[in-house]
Order: structure tokens, then sequence, then C-alpha cells
């Protein structure tokens, strides 16, 4: 079992930045592909970015490409989404999810890889 719990969400104006973090506990967090997925109200759950094993392979939603950073301190068992330049439809409850992968350099981006999710924190961006 991996346990993560997310913090950091709040309120931010457009063009603002938050961070994210994301605390893992349970297992050895350095086997696992660490992910960030957001769900807006009515809508579905979305891929946001996604970090491999061994930090060198990141992957983004072309949505947030170029404006959010995801990183990883395996030492401290946490993973991080640096937002900057928030944008309204930025808003939605960004959740953390642990993937378990094989390969050092693998990034999991389909929710169906994620084993592991934690219970979400609520980003809101107004104007």
């Amino acid at each position: 079992q991996v346990q993560l719990v997310e913090s950091g969400g709040g309120q931010a104006q457009a063009g603002d930045s938050l961070r994210l973090s994301c605390a893992a506990s349970g297992r050895t967090f350095s086997d696992y592909s660490m992910g960030w997925f957001r769900r807006a109200p009515g809508k579905e759950r979305e891929f946001v970015a996604a970090t491999s094993r061994s930090r060198s392979s990141t992957y983004y939603a072309d949505s947030v490409k170029g404006r959010f950073t995801i990183s990883r301190d395996n030492a401290k068992n946490t993973v991080f989404l640096q937002m900057n330049s928030l944008k309204l439809e930025d808003t939605a409850v960004y959740s953390c999810a642990a993937s378990e992968q094989s390969l050092l350099t693998r990034v999991a981006i389909s929710t169906r890889e994620y084993r592991y999710w934690g219970q979400g924190t609520q980003v809101t961006v107004s104007s």
C-alpha cells in the first residue's frame, strides 16, 4: 500500500503561482512513476503531468506545458507540482497518483496505470 497526501492548494488569482506537494508513505517511493491529475467541476479527470522513477523523464498535458513543472525528491518521498501563470481553467481538484514501474525512465500517463491515489487538493483560480 502507498498512502499519498496532497497539500498546497488554495485560492489564487489568474497569473499567480502555486506549488502543490504530495507526500508518500508505505512503500519504496522510488519504485513508482508519479503523476498529477485534476478534475474540474462537471468534467472527467484529466492527466496533468508525470515523472519517471529516476526523474529523468517528464511528460505534460498540452494545456499546462510551459507553465507547470513536476519534480520529485526521492529522499523525501515527495512529488511537487509548480504551477505558474495560473488560468481560470486550471481550477480543479488536483490529485497525485503512484504507478509502480520496472523501468527507471518510463512515465505513466494513463489513469489506468495508477494504482494509488491521494484525496486531492482544491485549486481555485479567480480573475
